[in-house]
């Protein structure tokens, strides 16, 4: 049973999700919370898998949420999936150096909310890889003037990738494309389990929760150079 937790202050909102989650078999909602701060609190007492963030909210936003819940060693496995009206948005990228695992827009049928919900449980895959590549694309390519943590990101993030082996930063430029490991073992003619490895053993010496922030760090880093023709 997938647990989730519904963060958002429109209660209407936080209602449809309800009875749309609870529908499933597989999952059931376990709170909701009209802000970050009572949907940090509401993660740690109910030990949901997956909370459903919006990231603007009065008080703690889902910005604020989602670091929280980052930095907490006690809710590593817990999956942020960022829930926006406005899917090219610098919030949606600092959600995603935050550690969230991917975004989702509110007008998403319910079936692809139902199949976020299960994809971040699974912790397989962040949300819409490709459109989350030419967000994280677009925005980095002006700048990312408004994330506090913009300045000097890619001397840093180069930095950290003197850790990976040539290999790893092979893998991790098929996994800032989008690619599955499945579709990255038949690029470079391995098994997608010998995918898996690498992509954990980079998660790994990179500090990255998910694959959502290895894309970030692909861009950072400038392995892979953003292209607003994508």
């Amino acid at each position: 049973m997938i647990r989730v937790v519904l963060a958002d202050d429109q209660a209407l909102l936080r209602s449809a999700f309800r009875v749309l989650v609870d529908s499933e078999a597989d999952m059931e909602v376990v709170g909701e919370a009209a802000d970050g701060e009572q949907a940090v609190a509401l993660v740690r007492d109910t030990g949901a898998d997956v909370v459903l963030m919006d990231i603007r909210m009065p008080g703690t936003d889902g910005l604020a949420a989602t670091r929280a819940i980052s930095a907490d060693p006690a809710l590593a496995d817990v999956k942020v999936v960022i829930l926006t009206t406005f899917e090219v948005d610098e919030y949606v990228v600092s959600s995603l150096r935050a550690g969230a695992s991917g975004f989702l827009g509110k007008g998403a049928e319910p079936g692809e909310l139902l199949s976020a919900i299960r994809t971040a449980a699974q912790g397989e895959a962040l949300l819409s890889p490709v459109a989350t590549r030419q967000l994280i694309a677009r925005f980095l390519a002006q700048g990312g003037s408004s994330d506090p943590e913009g300045a000097g990101a890619e001397g840093r993030g180069a930095a950290r990738l003197a850790a990976l082996t040539a290999r790893e930063r092979e893998v991790l430029t098929q996994v800032a494309a989008g690619l599955s490991n499945d579709e990255i073992g038949e690029r470079l003619d391995v098994s997608p389990l010998t995918v898996k490895t690498h992509v954990n053993r980079t998660m790994a010496k990179l500090g990255a929760r998910d694959r959502a922030q290895l894309v970030v760090a692909a861009y950072e880093s400038g392995l892979v150079r953003p292209s607003l023709a994508e």
